[in-house]
């Protein structure tokens, strides 16, 4: 990825536009410098006191902190494509845009009663908030956070559905599944005063995540009421939700579900990908081409995120609990789990360094963002955060899907 342009920020009056509260509860645990690029930047939740730990990946130290996001106990984040700006999700609804570079909150906006993620236009002019109460999305002005669409996901009966698996696709559209509703939706927002929406239904019982693959082309929902995932081939003429993986846990007794898996950040590498499979102690090895399952690979508990280096070299793991104090490192090539580690206390989350020389692990119950070698495995650094949960940074901000 390119060096971002050198910005330079001086002190600038809070924004008021489209009728958004611009708020300034933020403080700084050092003042920043002068000139900094944003490419190695990024944000650490707090899920405890609603505020971020700004930090930077180049010299894996914190360099601030912004307060006054409200409830984080399950929230994300996307970055304008410049990398300054960091839009916040939080479950409580609200919708905030912070500068990283000023370390501030610009804008904010209670945009639902329930939220649990958003996606940002691949021209970075569109944010969208995926909501669970009210069912549906919620598209606005990426630079003043004016509402410029609510676009409600309804059930047959005419009832709201929760939304999961929101994604960005080329020309400021968006897809989604709704949990309740057994439905993948597209959102066409060339004009996002009037979106148009296509639905396809019956793709299986509570899709509960999805994700995109790289390249943009396939999404793919992970289904918690059966076996198998709903794929979508968005390069067909006529897109259509295909079954896959259909009944890869038949015949066997699945353990009860302590945390629901995450799909989002799977690994793909040499024409195979590596997704969790949902109450079972096992990663599941999948071929790209047929979308057949090839293997099945047991590892210490039930997986939550199933991740890739970003060279698809490795694939790192962590579990729900009671295995969530360790995280496991799986070798590609030979398809076998060759490391495991003992982070901290209740581990949430994983980020790679863009170029994955480096990988941050949050460890909640022990107030710490482990930051460890990917080569060697060997702790780098260790930095004190407040009940941490998600890690993002700013190199999402060039990928599809995130």
């Amino acid at each position: 990825m390119k060096r971002r342009s050198l910005l330079s920020f001086a002190a600038a009056a809070p924004l008021l536009a489209g009728g958004c509260a611009a708020t300034s509860a933020s403080s700084a645990t050092s003042k920043a410098p002068a000139l900094l690029g944003t490419g190695d930047l990024g944000v650490v939740i707090e899920r405890a006191q609603g505020a971020l730990t700004l930090v930077n990946t180049s010299r894996r130290e914190a360099m601030g902190r912004v307060e006054g996001l409200g409830d984080l106990s399950h929230a994300s984040v996307v970055f304008s494509r410049d990398e300054r700006f960091a839009y916040v999700f939080g479950r409580d609804g609200a919708l905030t845009r912070v500068d990283i570079l000023e370390q501030r909150i610009t804008h904010r906006v209670m945009q639902a009663g329930n939220s649990i993620g958003g996606a940002i236009s691949a021209d970075g002019s569109l944010v969208v908030a995926q909501n669970y109460t009210p069912g549906g999305i919620k598209v606005f002005d990426a630079a003043t956070l004016e509402l410029l669409s609510d676009i409600p996901a309804l059930m047959p009966n005419g009832e709201r559905s929760r939304v999961v698996g929101l994604a960005d696709l080329p020309q400021r559209r968006f897809i989604y599944s709704l949990f309740d509703a057994e439905a993948i939706c597209i959102a066409d927002c060339s004009n996002p005063r009037k979106p148009q929406v296509t639905t396809l239904a019956g793709i299986g019982r509570q899709p509960y995540d999805a994700l995109l693959s790289p390249n943009g082309r396939h999404y793919i929902a992970g289904l918690f009421g059966e076996d198998g995932l709903a794929m979508v081939d968005l390069w067909d003429a006529t897109p259509r939700a295909r079954r896959i993986l259909a009944g890869y846990g038949r015949g066997e007794k699945p353990l009860p579900v302590y945390k629901m898996p995450h799909l989002r950040g799977w690994a793909m590498a040499g024409g195979r990908a590596y997704l969790p499979a949902i109450g079972r102690h096992e990663v599941l090895v999948v071929d790209t081409a047929t979308w057949a399952e090839v293997g099945r690979i047991p590892v210490a508990g039930q997986p939550v995120f199933v991740m890739a280096r970003p060279d698809g070299r490795q694939v790192w793991v962590n579990f729900s609990v009671p295995d969530y104090n360790r995280v496991q490192v799986i070798d590609t090539p030979s398809g076998q789990v060759i490391d495991t580690i003992a982070p901290g206390k209740a581990v949430l989350h994983m980020e790679f360094t863009p170029r994955g020389e480096s990988v941050w692990i949050s460890c909640r119950d022990d107030d710490r963002v482990q930051v460890y070698d990917t080569h060697t495995r060997q702790l780098q650094a260790s930095l004190a955060v407040d009940a941490p949960s998600g890690i993002f940074f700013t190199a999402r901000a060039q990928r599809m899907g995130f």
